[in-house]
């Protein structure tokens, strides 16, 4: 009786434990609040900062922002004529753009929210056995109107989610050679900057951008999917 009792206490503390360990590890919901109240329906996407040693990176990025925007439903001012406006205007850098009070943007461009980007890392990089070439950026919405930050989210797009390792030690390091010159030398990382935009901006994603007033998923909260 007194070992039944025992197995009984055992296995009522480790179900215990699993609850436990189950409750800590789910995710809260995003918080929309501000987002739906606020109900853009127009976006600027101002030009990304850089932090990665790419020049090339900026615009990179910036061209493969409004396609997931306006797709999740959403009008998005052209990058083209954003890009023009900040000129003439004396804004040449995308520190400079970031940098214009939320009303004053407002007031130039006429939009309901702004999409403040960010560039962590661009380009390709040589891994002794393996060549990556990455784009990882993040995001956040600001409605213009009031300034409040609506959304801020991160994505990351890599070559390494696709290549195999083949061919043995010496193949594997030719190959991660070769790659590592054809990919800097073709910009390769301006594909994956696709990639990262759609999985940073497009909609809907869990925790990602609402779905915009164009969109027949308009005021639906995404659910578990990527």
């Amino acid at each position: 009786m007194t070992i039944r009792l025992a197995s009984f206490a055992s296995v009522a503390v480790a179900a215990g434990l699993l609850l436990l360990t189950g409750c800590a590890t789910q995710r809260a919901p995003y918080d929309y609040s501000a987002f739906q109240q606020a109900k853009p329906a127009t976006l600027l996407v101002l030009p990304p900062l850089n932090d990665s040693p790419e020049v090339n990176a900026t615009a990179g990025l910036w061209s493969h922002t409004t396609l997931p925007l306006a797709e999740a439903g959403y009008y998005v001012l052209p990058v083209a004529l954003v890009d023009e406006t900040f000129h003439q205007n004396g804004v040449q850098t995308a520190q400079d753009a970031q940098a214009i009070p939320p009303a004053k943007l407002r007031e130039f461009f006429g939009a309901d929210a702004a999409v403040y980007l960010k560039i962590t890392q661009y380009g390709t990089s040589y891994q002794v056995l393996a060549s990556d070439t990455r784009v990882t950026a993040e995001a956040r919405i600001v409605d213009l109107r009031t300034g409040t930050q609506l959304w801020a989210g991160k994505a990351t797009a890599s070559s390494a989610e696709q290549q195999q390792s083949q061919g043995g030690l010496i193949g594997m390091l030719v190959t991660a050679i070769v790659h590592q010159i054809v990919n800097t030398s073709t910009d390769a990382a301006y594909n994956y900057a696709g990639i990262a935009g759609q999985r940073l901006l497009g909609a809907p994603r869990l925790d990602g951008v609402l779905p915009g007033p164009r969109s027949p998923l308009y005021g639906q909260v995404p659910g578990n999917r990527r």
